[in-house]
């Protein structure tokens, strides 16, 4: 029988997109505005194109079909932990920056540690350190939004990682030092380049690790005595070895957690609030839902939670509209076949959220804002599993989606009860950056609703995740 299929070299690599510069290709309009350029190549080529960053060729892949192959060979033909080595000399050998063998022996603990009985703790937390924030607020006034969900979510995220004394052992510092860690973060020079955005780094990092020793070796000698991240990790071994985990991986997953904690958190905390904010209509639905279902001085625990639909709704589509993270990349270690194109080793991959969740045969009118689009009868994410990807995919999927989307519950669920808020800044856009997305300068005005005094706050129940 006649062999129909055409050899690898004549299946077509996804077309180059227009206006590429010799020698620099399309790295001047990546660097000025890379959804801009995606764009272009969405309008111009489809949904399967190439970009050229320099030398680097780029397949720029887009919808759930592309998502499948993305994720599935990752780890395998796709290598995503040299796709973001830039980050190991800031966070070390961890999580998703480690290789393969390393992430397989981390990801067990690391799941441990958001099992589903140690969220009721963390809800506590959440919930103590946003009122603590909405105690100092005064009746009225304004705030930058965006600002504020980023110290705020730095203020959980330390806290649940390594306790309710976590503020006053570490101190201002420590936050100031982290800051030198981001600031650092550049995926185009050698790490160990002597700029001073890098001495300062790898002073930061010192230093911070003269902060966290003592506080490691106390969880060593005390294994029974607290109840956060940290501790289950001292606590933890490897499956394979029956070893304790090193120190200085310790450090590093707490400096990865916290990046990651609170990064993306406080970025789609911000954009709920504002898209809210903008759709007055659907606003007043998760008001009247919050005092009906989670009333001004009822404990928020995980039955709460799950009851509050038209908010779970809202915060999955800022995740559609607003993704913290616009794209996902890999490097392609081996060629891959991908509907009728190729993508041949050494290229890189590239799958973007930002314009994958507007596709139209997946979501009607995809650039409105519709929360309702997630209601029974709808359902419109159902309709292929990798049609959202906000939280990545396969092995690779956050572990700490749940306790990143209980934290923005928590956090306009309180807002919204103690509080009447009015934009002010009446345009926002996405500022874009090599952590995660997030919106820019948003002020809004606030102003204290008067309550009745609400009764003795008791333990947390259950939290259903």
């Amino acid at each position: 029988m006649e062999n129909t299929q055409l050899p690898t070299a004549s299946v077509p690599t996804p077309p180059v997109l227009s206006g590429a510069i010799p020698g620099l290709g399309h790295l001047l309009e990546f660097r000025k505005d890379r959804a801009a350029l995606v764009l272009r190549g969405l309008e111009e080529r489809g949904r399967a194109f190439t970009i050229k960053l320099g030398p680097q060729n780029v397949a720029v892949l887009i919808g759930p079909e592309f998502h499948r192959t993305f994720f599935a060979e990752t780890d395998k033909k796709l290598n995503i932990s040299t796709t973001y080595k830039f980050l190991r000399a800031t966070f070390g050998e961890v999580l998703f920056i480690a290789g393969h063998e390393e992430y397989l022996r981390q990801r067990p603990f690391v799941m441990q540690a958001f099992r589903r009985e140690k969220m009721a703790y963390y809800l506590t937390i959440m919930e103590r350190e946003v009122q603590k924030w909405l105690d100092s607020l005064g009746d009225e006034g304004q705030l930058d939004i965006a600002e504020t969900m980023g110290w705020l979510t730095q203020n959980v995220a330390g806290s649940a990682l390594m306790g309710d004394r976590f503020q006053e052992e570490v101190g201002r510092e420590f936050w100031d030092l982290y800051a030198d860690l981001g600031k650092a973060l550049d995926p185009v020079l050698p790490p160990n380049l002597p700029l001073p955005k890098f001495i300062r780094r790898d002073k930061a990092r010192a230093h911070m690790t003269e902060i966290i020793q003592p506080i490691i070796e106390e969880r060593r000698a005390n294994p029974d005595q607290y109840n956060d991240f940290l501790q289950d990790f001292v606590n933890s071994r490897y499956a394979d070895t029956n070893e304790p985990i090193e120190d200085e991986v310790l450090f590093n997953l707490m400096l990865s957690l916290m990046f990651a904690g609170h990064e993306t958190t406080a970025g789609q905390a911000a954009w709920n609030v504002i898209l809210l904010l903008q759709h007055p209509e659907y606003l007043e639905l998760v008001r009247e839902e919050i005092g009906r279902l989670a009333p001004y001085g009822q404990p928020i625990d995980g039955r709460v939670l799950h009851t509050l639909n038209h908010l779970d709704y809202a915060i999955t589509e800022t995740q559609r509209l607003r993704p913290s993270a616009d794209m996902l990349l890999r490097d392609v270690d081996e060629e891959i076949e991908v509907e009728g194109y190729r993508v041949p080793a050494g290229w890189k991959v590239q799958v973007s959220s930002e314009f994958a969740h507007r596709l139209p045969e997946l979501f009607a009118e995809p650039d409105y804002y519709d929360p309702l689009r997630f209601a029974p009868g709808r359902e419109e994410d159902k309709a292929d599993r990798f049609a959202l990807i906000g939280f990545g995919g396969g092995t690779h999927k956050c572990t700490g989606m749940n306790f990143a989307n209980t934290e923005i519950m928590v956090i306009t669920i309180l807002l919204l009860q103690q509080f009447d808020l009015e934009l002010v800044t009446r345009k926002t856009t996405v500022a874009r950056g090599l952590g995660a997305n997030r919106p820019s300068s948003t002020l809004v005005r606030y102003r204290r609703k008067p309550q009745d005094a609400p009764g003795e706050t008791v333990a947390v129940a259950e939290m259903v995740v």
